[in-house]
């Protein structure tokens, strides 16, 4: 089917009268849900043989995901979140004692903790730069001189949760390229929302989970690696799936069972074991939405939506965190509430009238998708002056 920019139909059972939370999850779609079904029938009916039939849906999916992100399908793995791929490039970069590593103070954990854990595990050196650090572009001098320092990897977030900063991701690439490091995006609130190609920016790794913008459901995501940093990595994270021919001792007789297989060499080495079919199916479901809708539209939507409810919300004594450059946009509209109000008072007042958004690191945050329209933003202003109303929101009450 055809979607519709602003068509809430496909989501008709959601008891949300305003979902603006794509940000934490995505509801799953009529599409998506119907698909979870075919993937259950489809072994309800015939068991072990619909395998093979998942099995080539989900090389369907990795072209799909590709086209998003301007990149190949061979150059896709599937993956269960977006931690597991960063744990799997933190643990097979070709790491030596002393390297450097640069993350960001303030950025998800996601894309920290695995990077403490490889430095501890081979003796690396973190860096952590402030958040501040990438708003400093094209110059970005502070991470310029971090750079100066040695660095072998970058590790940052191509859309910050907290406050949707989009952050400039060709500028920071071709200051790793000029000294020589690498350069790993985190993506989940980036992809499916905001215009990526991962060749035209120089990216050397991209991870993203389903679940939120690409509205997919929880356990599906996919890890891009660049061509030219394949052979360099030294997977430590691996499985039987791993191998090449991997599956061959199961349908060619005797004989075919071996352990001494090659690695494959491509970013699938980290597909070690049996997937899970109804996330992935649910995510080629969800995918082929956003494909048809195309994602320069669907950002240049969700703006037309964040531009009248930031405006609202400033009306009303809140402080918006947004950029002011359409280049830093994202599907984010972050702000922080006026001072006498409580803001784990309000987003639950907000919830108790209909309205999804969510409180990350301080920040009340608000994330339409396509199925949004600016129709639903009176009632979301309508939600915010009654909670705003609310004895229960003021600090002096609690």
């Amino acid at each position: 089917m055809k979607p519709t920019l602003g068509d809430r139909s496909l989501f008709a059972d959601l008891g949300v009268p305003c979902y603006f939370n794509h940000a934490a999850m995505s509801p799953p779609s009529r599409v998506v849900r119907e698909a979870c079904g075919a993937v259950l029938e489809s072994y309800a009916r015939r068991g072990a043989a619909a395998w093979f039939e998942h099995a080539e849906q989900r090389d369907r999916l990795r072209a799909r995901l590709a086209a998003l992100i301007g990149a190949r399908a061979e150059d896709i793995a599937l993956v269960p979140n977006t931690t597991q791929g960063v744990v799997d490039i933190a643990l097979s970069f070709g790491w030596a004692a002393g390297d450097r590593v640069v993350v960001f103070d303030g950025d998800f954990p996601t894309n920290v903790t695995p990077w403490q854990r490889a430095a501890e595990r081979f003796g690396l050196e973190v860096l952590f730069l402030p958040s501040s650090a990438l708003r400093e572009a094209p110059s970005l001098p502070a991470l310029r001189a971090a750079l100066e320092r040695g660095v072998r990897l970058v590790a940052l977030s191509a859309v910050e949760f907290q406050t949707g900063f989009r952050t400039p991701l060709r500028a920071v690439a071709a200051a790793c390229r000029e000294h020589g490091a690498e350069l790993f995006v985190d993506a989940i609130q980036a992809v499916g929302i905001v215009p990526v190609d991962v060749v035209a920016l120089g990216v050397d790794y991209l991870v993203a989970g389903g679940h939120k913008w690409l509205m997919g459901l929880e356990g599906s995501g996919m890890l891009y690696v660049a061509p030219t940093r394949v052979d360099a990595l030294r997977p430590a994270v691996a499985g039987w799936l791993s191998h090449e021919d991997a599956a061959t001792f199961l349908f060619a007789g005797a004989g075919h069972l071996r352990y001494d297989r090659a690695l494959k060499r491509s970013p699938t080495v980290f597909e070690g074991g049996v997937m899970n079919s109804v996330g992935f199916a649910a995510l080629e479901a969800a995918v082929d939405l956003l494909l048809a809708l195309g994602v320069e539209r669907i950002h240049a939507h969700v703006q037309t939506i964040l531009e009248p409810l930031e405006q609202g919300l400033v009306a009303r004594g809140f402080q918006s965190v947004r950029s002011g450059r359409s280049e830093e946009r994202s599907g984010i509209l972050s702000v922080l509430p006026p001072a006498a109000r409580d803001l784990a008072a309000l987003h639950e007042a907000l919830a108790a009238r209909g309205v999804a958004c969510a409180t990350p690191d301080g920040h009340l945050r608000f994330a339409p998708h396509w199925p949004n329209d600016r129709d639903q933003v009176p009632d979301v202003l309508r939600a915010v002056d009654a909670a705003l109303a609310d004895p229960l929101t003021s600090r002096a009450a609690l």
